[in-house]
């Protein structure tokens, strides 16, 4: 479509080129030539400037074109870097999360053994004959073990363990 254009142009100074000289006198004298030259100068004038002015507005069409491919593939590229970003931040509190449920599970068995500890020495203490002062640490560790249960419990209840709150985030779907 954009050669059709120039093509126009050409057979137009063609057209124009033929008529001038089918309607020039037949002997080429001075006078004859420039009644044939000036009308054709001024055809290639008006001929150049509207070539000039097509190649112009081609030329912004192209750079139009360019820069909205260029802005296309960089808001694909910007797509693209915020599905990457969600993806390694759930990767990452999923990571998290899994470290603090086994941090949780290696204190959970520290405090468990810690109060068998003290339940056996307070079994200890009644073998020995201490019966109060074993009696005493053995009411003591339940109270602990009781009291860790029960905040355990509670926390689980109503889901104060924010550290460990996975963010759903919503994954942009492909184009």
């Amino acid at each position: 479509m954009k050669i059709f254009k120039f093509f126009i142009g050409i057979v137009l100074v063609e057209i124009i080129s033929i008529v001038l000289f089918a309607i020039s006198p037949q002997t080429f004298d001075e006078m004859g030539a420039l009644r044939l030259v000036i009308p054709l100068f001024f055809v290639a004038i008006m001929v150049a400037f509207w070539f000039s002015s097509l190649s112009e507005h081609f030329h912004k069409e192209r750079e139009h074109e360019i820069k909205e491919s260029f802005a296309k593939e960089r808001e694909k590229l910007r797509v693209k870097a915020e599905r990457d970003k969600i993806k390694v931040v759930k990767e990452a509190q999923k990571e998290i999360a899994k470290e603090a449920k086994i941090t949780h599970a290696k204190a959970n068995f520290k405090v468990g053994a810690a109060f068998a500890g003290v339940l056996g020495v307070g079994v200890l203490f009644m073998l020995a004959q201490f019966v109060t002062a074993g009696l005493l640490t053995m009411t003591a560790a339940g109270g602990a073990i009781g009291g860790y249960y029960w905040r355990g419990k509670r926390l689980e209840d109503k889901k104060n363990m924010k550290e460990l709150e996975i963010i759903d985030t919503k994954i942009l779907p492909k184009k």
